[in-house]
């Protein structure tokens, strides 16, 4: 088995595990494999938006504890949290689309900075957990569009609403781990950055990979507006994984774990939005690709990467599959699920499994 495996099932069986943002992309994700992990999980989040969303189509209300709920509700947040006396927190709720946050920046910093308050609150609070992960985002660098990795300790900052509010959840973070969790005895806490994530059941607006999906299906060209922006590309469960590794540390050895850390794919999955697109058509096995760029589009950064050193030197996580393999496992999800009507959660434990039983290269 394993050594990832071993350290998992051993680190969350018959754990109790919250998760803020459950019913998201990546907050499904993460529950599926808290499950399949043997760990005791409730979901703290607002209701999905889509049938067709990854949550819904696991059934994961089945399978968890499920409270819909909203957090930036302060009482409500921490009702649940007394209730379930969870050991592990994994906080993921927030406004995840830049363009959307031009079009609502009060609800993009009332969820990213002031939700992340309240979670915080309500941890300073708890005598029950040990170790949890607080999830920010890439964007949250002052991105100066230069060429090599952002390192943990690189200045915050953000042009658009979206961005800025995960440089205000990291401060916010940063100040409450020295004022209140620095010195709390056997208790762990760390923020984390990840990169561009893709996977089967997103359907999130303005993103290429549910766009591209939603055209292929449809028979319609692929229309892209930023075709020379890069990103770093990763499978969701890159980052899951990460997020996972790290907690289990936490819980064991927070003094040394505690901070900020880095998940991103290696410099081979940075590509352009044009060079994705082609590769999911050819995935998919026919379509064709439209440019459309919009005159008086908001800002979107041009060039951005991790620098993942210190996950790869002090935690020994690796990527797993590159870029030619993030895209085939995720346009094969989609094929399975929407195409061959297979079932979701067949398709995406099968995913799972087969992500941990491959080693890194």
């Amino acid at each position: 088995m394993d050594d990832m495996v071993k350290e998992l099932s051993t680190a969350f069986s018959g754990r109790r595990v919250l998760v803020t943002g459950h019913t998201g992309f990546k907050g499904s994700w993460l529950c599926l494999w808290l499950k399949e992990l043997g760990a005791i999980v409730t979901g703290f989040a607002l209701p999905p938006k889509q049938d067709a969303d990854h949550f819904n189509l696991l059934r994961l209300d089945q399978m968890i504890n499920h409270i819909e709920g909203d957090i930036r509700d302060l009482s409500h947040l921490k009702k649940v949290v007394d209730k379930f006396q969870p050991e592990f927190l994994f906080h993921l709720a927030a406004q995840p689309l830049v363009r959307y946050s031009y079009q609502e920046p009060k609800i993009t910093f009332d969820t990213n900075v002031g939700g992340s308050i309240n979670l915080l609150e309500v941890i300073r609070e708890n005598e029950s957990l040990k170790s949890v992960i607080y999830v920010t985002s890439d964007k949250c660098y002052q991105n100066k569009e230069w060429i090599w990795g952002y390192r943990e300790n690189d200045e915050l900052g953000g042009r658009d609403p979206y961005s800025a509010s995960k440089a205000a959840a990291e401060l916010v973070f940063l100040s409450y781990y020295d004022s209140y969790f620095k010195e709390k005895d056997g208790f762990g806490i760390a923020s984390v950055r990840a990169g561009n994530v893709i996977g089967g059941g997103d359907w999130s607006q303005d993103r290429i990979v549910p766009d591209s999906i939603k055209s292929l299906y449809n028979l319609n060209p692929i229309s892209i507006r930023n075709p020379n922006s890069t990103r770093p590309w990763q499978h969701v469960l890159e980052p899951l994984s990460g997020y996972l590794m790290l907690a289990a540390k936490l819980y064991n050895e927070p003094n040394i774990y505690s901070g900020s850390w880095n998940f991103g794919p290696r410099g081979s999955s940075i590509k352009s939005v044009h060079y994705l697109a082609e590769k999911i058509i050819s995935s998919w096995g026919i379509g064709e690709l439209r440019i459309t760029v919009q005159d008086g589009a908001p800002h979107e950064a041009g060039l951005l990467q991790l620098n993942c050193d210190k996950a790869e030197q002090i935690l020994d996580w690796h990527p797993r599959w590159d870029f030619n393999s993030t895209v085939e496992e995720t346009v094969r999800w989609y094929k399975e699920v929407i195409v061959e009507g297979k079932l979701a959660v067949e398709i995406s434990i099968r995913q799972i499994r087969k992500y941990m039983e491959e080693s890194h290269d």
